[in-house]
């Protein structure tokens, strides 16, 4: 019978080109060695499969007593979104432990996080948001054996617990409202290409309305607003546009105000995740309780910290609410 050698820090050392001794620092987060060393010795760590002892986890601690959750953004835009605001605020409502919130600037840096998180023995589990449609953190969580919630990540969240709601009938539901209401010339501004709802909602939206037209965005105002003064400069602008988001929304509508274009008797306007902001200002918009959406994934986190298994759950489909930026279309 083959036995699989388990690796040691004597193995990393090699791996990383340093001594055991700066292998140790690195692995317990002391001072002593370089950012540079640590990363490099977390990476190799790794990718050898090395976990601590049982044994040293129990004399160092038996809970790091605190959960983590990383967003890539750029720190500036992340003040305009209300949905992780209450989406943290839900998680905060049912967890007793810590939460570690961390803004980085690339999926890479999110990985190197987690990977020092896991060797330093900083969380006891995380949230991963904005999953992507093939996902490398899905697998780092299995073969860290960290514990992990997807938060929204239908479908493609592995052997992870998982809470999402369903993007794909959510944009189903928003199209057949506005063909309702007479429109035909239906555009979209999405969110960032490569995540996951996004492409779920692009499916539902080429499946609903097969002469849409969509436009990249990335959740910011000017994304929104430069959207939409390109889709009306087009010979047949839209009638309708569908914003991946609150902000986008509000940035169009102002945008098409300043070139003339009324809102709703010459273009309808419907945001994604309701908020403060469309209550104010009147904008249709899919409204969820986030609110309790962050604190059922806070409590399946703590579920899988505590030992259980994993479970996929499908939260409540999100509603459209209609106020005043959405009309009949224009007659022709």
């Amino acid at each position: 019978m083959n036995v699989v050698k388990r690796p040691t820090i004597k193995d990393i050392a090699a791996g990383a080109g340093v001594s055991k001794g700066a292998v140790s620092l690195a692995l317990n987060g002391r001072a002593g060695v370089s950012e540079a060393t640590r990363s490099r010795v977390l990476e190799v760590a790794s990718s050898l499969g090395y976990r601590p002892s049982v044994t040293a986890r129990a004399l160092s601690s038996a809970s790091a007593d605190a959960v983590g959750l990383v967003l890539v953004r750029p720190p500036r835009a992340l003040g305009d979104e209300a949905f992780f605001f209450q989406l943290i605020a839900g998680i905060q409502s049912e967890m007793s432990s810590a939460l570690l919130l961390q803004v980085v600037s690339s999926r890479e840096d999110e990985i190197s996080l987690y990977r020092r998180w896991w060797a330093e023995h900083r969380v006891d589990g995380v949230f991963l948001v904005d999953l992507l449609v093939s996902d490398p953190r899905v697998e780092l969580m299995s073969s860290l054996g960290l514990p992990a919630v997807v938060v929204g990540g239908a479908g493609h969240h592995g052997e992870l617990a998982s809470v999402w709601a369903d993007d794909y009938a959510a944009m189903t539901s928003v199209v057949e409202h506005l063909k309702t209401s007479g429109h035909r010339r239906i555009a979209r501004v999405t969110g960032l290409p490569s995540l996951l709802h996004t492409v779920r909602r692009d499916a539902a939206f080429a499946a609903s309305c097969e002469d849409g037209v969509v436009v990249a965005g990335d959740y910011t105002a000017e994304a929104g607003a430069s959207a939409t003064r390109s889709l009306l400069a087009l010979e047949s602008p839209p009638t309708a546009i569908v914003y991946d988001n609150d902000v986008m929304a509000v940035a169009g509508a102002s945008a098409a105000a300043s070139l003339g274009v009324a809102v709703p008797s010459e273009l309808s306007v419907v945001a994604w995740d309701d908020s403060v902001l469309c209550q104010q200002l009147g904008l249709t918009a899919l409204s969820r309780d986030t609110f309790a959406f962050g604190a059922r994934a806070a409590r399946a986190l703590v579920s899988v910290i505590g030992g259980a298994s994993p479970t996929d759950e499908e939260d409540v489909l999100p509603e459209l609410v209609v106020r005043g930026s959405t009309g009949r279309a224009p007659v022709a």
